[in-house]
Order: structure tokens, then C-alpha cells, then sequence
């Protein structure tokens, strides 16, 4: 698989890796419904068979229990992947999580997640969300102070917009962001991917698939099938009018995958990944067969004809 720089660091990324929201299951507001740890862990290592160099996790996913899984597929592996797991999401009596940048949680996450993944340094430690707004700098500040103990390599943010990564770059730089981004949620193409590519931040792409939407498994029976526990039954584009927008938008891409002898997964990873600005796009996988199928899509380079077929389409999408 191909492999991408991030941004100014060290740390070479295969331009597929593996997601881990889902295998935290059914646990906290926002879960994927149920999960087998055992097929989790299967699917783990299966990806770093297939060449997946990384794979990023958080605290807040499943409650803990994301990192705690990746914490026990990691001891089975001779070569480990390079680990990304986020902080500054807490979560409430009633699992709905909120925002604490305050430096002793922090501090407290980063240890719980150490001890969670079973390593003694993250690789990537990346702020989730900057919520508060007022406490930014001073959580971006104690990150920095702990890559500067030597608990973590490089610090990054996820869901920042370019104020605020102007607010911490004098603090610490800034190694990563990760931003949402697919055909469907393309708000970072204005100005956040010139702004990372002109100061050398990499940028980790997540829900390429727009959680499932663009893969073609998604139907109006399996929406109306969604258990309450799978946060996507809450999730607008899952709901009319935006369903039939985006299965008619699949419907297009379809044809445009089969000539290609590819599937849509791919298609939709692909077009993430035809951006130079982007280094990697995350892929979230709850079987071994799921990445077995999306990681072919770092290999494959779109033609400006392709780009050009999808781009109509999704002119016609947006007027929705």
C-alpha cells in the first residue's frame, strides 16, 4: 500500500488505516451497535497483514472500551502499528460525552489511555474536539508538555477550524488534523486543506464513507432496522429527504466502480485520497472481510475522468 508523510513529522502513514469507533459497540450516545471483541481484534490484525501501518482510537469511544480492545490486539502483534487515540471528551453519568480541556483531566486521560493500549508513549495524541472554546490553549499547552515528559510523540487536533489552529500554533506545532471528510461533508476543501498544506500539517481524513452511506450496504430496510443503540438511527442523512438523496447518489456511483472493477467502498476512500493536501484516510472496519475490501483503495489513483463523472454528480446531490 501506499504510503504518506504526516505533515512535518516522522511518522510514515499508510494512506488506508483502520478506524476503531465501532468496535467500542453498543456503550455511550453514541455507539455503532453491537460488537464481537473477538471479531475487533481479528479484524486488528488482519488489517496490519494487509499492510495497514496505524490505526487510530479514542477514549471517549465505547467508553473506554475502544482502547481497550486495541490494547489487547496489540499484545498478539509482533510488528505494532503506529497508535492514534484522541482525548478531552468525558462523558456523564448518562454516557453522554462533553468537553474538558482542563490540564489535571487531560493528564488523566492521557494515563488511563497509556494503560488502556498497554504502551508506554502515544504516537499520536490528537484533542478530539475544541470544546470549551476558551480552554484551547490551555490544553493544547499541556499536550505539549507531554510530549515533553515522553508520553506521547506528536500532538494534533480533530474538528478544528483554521482560527483555531492559528490560536495553538505559537503554543506547540501543530502535527495533524483531523477533520471530517467525504462527498458528502466537504467544508474543509475552502480553506483547511491550502491552510494545512502551507504550514505542513498533515491531515488524517475521517468517515470517508460517510459512515456506511457511500459503500451501497446502506438501504431504507437496514435504516429502519437500526437498533437504538446505533447513534446513525439519529443521524440526519440517514433520514428523508437526505436518504433517498444519497442512495440516489450511490446509484450513480455505481456504475462508475464497476467499470473500474472496483467496489463503491474503494470509490469513496479513493476520491478522499485524490487530494494531495490528505495523507491518510481512516476507515472504520468491524470485520476482517470489511477491511479486507476498503484498504484496496490506497493503491488506486482516480482519472481526471472519474473525478469529472463524480463531480456531476455531486452537483446534482447538492442541490437537495
Amino acid at each position: 500500500m501506499q504510503t504518506r508523510k504526516l505533515g512535518w513529522t516522522d511518522l510514515e502513514l499508510s494512506t488506508v488505516g483502520l478506524g476503531a469507533w465501532a468496535i467500542g459497540g453498543s456503550s455511550g450516545r453514541f455507539g455503532w451497535g453491537p460488537q464481537e471483541d473477538d471479531d475487533s481484534i481479528a479484524t486488528i490484525h488482519r488489517a496490519t497483514e494487509l499492510g495497514v501501518s496505524w490505526l487510530d482510537t479514542a477514549a471517549v469511544y465505547g467508553l473506554g472500551h475502544s482502547e481497550e480492545v486495541v490494547g489487547r490486539a496489540l499484545k498478539g502483534l509482533h510488528q505494532k502499528p503506529i497508535i492514534a487515540t484522541k482525548c478531552s471528551r468525558r462523558w456523564g453519568e448518562d454516557g453522554v460525552p462533553y468537553g474538558n480541556l482542563k490540564p489535571e483531566s487531560l493528564r488523566e486521560e492521557c494515563e488511563t489511555s497509556l494503560r488502556h493500549l498497554g504502551v508506554e508513549c502515544i504516537d499520536l495524541y490528537q484533542m478530539h474536539w475544541p470544546q470549551p472554546d476558551a480552554q484551547i490553549e490551555q490544553g493544547w499547552s499541556t499536550m505539549a508538555d507531554l510530549v515533553k515528559e515522553g508520553k506521547v510523540r506528536y500532538i494534533g487536533v480533530c474538528n478544528f477550524n483554521v482560527t483555531q489552529l492559528k490560536r495553538i500554533q505559537p503554543i506547540h506545532p501543530v502535527a495533524s488534523l483531523q477533520p471530517p471528510y467525504s462527498m458528502l461533508v466537504r467544508g474543509v476543501e475552502s480553506e483547511l486543506l491550502p491552510y494545512c498544506a502551507a504550514n505542513h500539517i498533515g491531515v488524517v481524513a475521517y468517515s470517508p464513507m460517510q459512515k456506511g452511506l457511500l459503500t451501497g450496504a446502506v438501504t431504507r430496510e437496514r435504516v429502519a432496522a437500526m437498533p437504538p443503540s446505533d447513534h446513525r438511527s439519529r443521524d440526519s442523512m440517514f433520514h428523508e429527504p437526505q436518504l433517498s438523496a444519497n442512495l440516489e447518489l450511490v446509484d450513480g456511483l455505481r456504475p462508475i466502480a464497476e467499470r473500474n472493477g472496483r467496489t463503491l467502498a474503494q470509490l469513496a476512500i479513493a476520491w478522499v485520497l485524490r487530494r494531495p493536501e490528505v495523507t491518510a484516510a481512516i476507515v472504520g472496519s468491524r470485520r476482517p472481510a470489511q477491511i479486507e475490501e476498503t484498504v484496496a483503495a490506497g493503491d488506486w489513483n482516480l482519472t481526471p475522468d472519474d473525478i469529472q463523472a463524480i463531480d456531476a454528480l455531486l452537483v446534482q446531490r447538492s442541490k437537495v
